[in-house]
């Protein structure tokens, strides 16, 4: 059988998606009950990290450890992963070495080089175009909040980036719909929008978005690489600010999300992950139990 890569949620089935949304909740269940529980003995995670990231390398570190196995951290620094020796010598030396690979990083198509080559399954922890571990922490994060994503309505303010992307493609594999709202010019890519206008629909405004929405999720109005924009991006994401007020045109029960680090007074206001609607803790938390199952997933199979 080839070897799976989870490089966006498009490379796994609806089913298998669900299934590791269930089974993230069931990992979350068994370690608060200081059972232990060690599938991945003797395995080794290689995290490659050319982005760097607080969440990302705590929770796949902590999984890995959780699981028995171990993870080995890769900075720029440590590897010549684009610096002098092709991705695809280092896909296949790393591969021979460890039994997964996990990749932070800028370009997409560098992850995509990467797995071609690689012998392991390789996950994608974030990438300029695709962040698909944030969304199955968000939407286990909703599941267990609210439970069912089809039919829900969602809504997306901010930047039409990466976790835009992501969203885009969970709404097509969980069949809920999702309202975009983005300054003119910061919009997501016109051919992916054309292509999930099933599930997705870009609207002018943040009111607009958030008009009955089941969940609100924004992200940082600069990312990074993105720092000689910041003043163009605040002047022209000044409407786009998630705040209380914003909240009150979703739905009664709307949760509110962001993948974190967030700057306060910028995209949020400065009380709105205080906000009784904000579930941000309990997502990020779950990072660790989402990646969890996804390695389980991989490395083991489903369960």
């Amino acid at each position: 059988m080839s070897t799976r890569h989870f490089l966006t949620l498009l490379d796994f089935t609806p089913a298998e998606l669900q299934g590791i949304l269930d089974r993230a909740i069931e990992l979350k269940r068994i370690l608060r009950s200081g059972e232990i529980y060690e599938p991945l003995k003797n395995r080794v995670l290689g995290m490659i990290f050319e982005k760097s990231s607080t969440r990302t390398r705590v929770s796949f570190e902590a999984g890995m450890a959780q699981f028995g196995g171990s993870a080995i951290f890769l900075s720029p620094r440590d590897t010549q992963l684009g610096r002098g020796e092709p991705i695809e010598d280092s896909a296949r030396v790393i591969s021979r070495m460890v039994d997964a690979v996990m990749i932070r990083t800028f370009d997409h198509a560098t992850i995509e080089r990467f797995a071609a080559y690689s012998r392991v399954p390789v996950i994608n922890a974030l990438t300029d175009d695709h962040h698909p571990c944030q969304l199955l922490a968000d939407l286990q994060t909703f599941v267990e909040h609210r439970g069912p994503l089809a039919g829900r309505e969602f809504a997306w303010v901010g930047d039409g980036n990466n976790m835009c992307n992501s969203y885009v493609h969970a709404a097509h594999q969980f069949g809920f719909h999702l309202r975009i709202a983005c300054p003119y010019g910061f919009e997501p890519d016109p051919d992916m929008l054309e292509q999930y206008a099933h599930c997705a629909t870009l609207v002018k405004t943040a009111e607009e978005a958030a008009e009955g929405a089941h969940l609100v999720a924004t992200d940082v109005w600069t990312s990074m690489g993105q720092e000689s924009e910041q003043s163009v991006r605040k002047r022209r994401f000044s409407m786009y600010q998630v705040n209380p007020r914003l909240m009150d045109h979703a739905a009664d029960d709307a949760l509110f999300m962001h993948c974190l680090p967030a700057h306060r007074g910028e995209e949020i206001s400065e009380d709105m992950l205080d906000d009784k609607r904000s579930v941000v803790w309990d997502e990020a938390e779950n990072r660790l139990h989402a990646q969890k199952a996804l390695l389980e997933f991989l490395l083991v199979g489903a369960r």
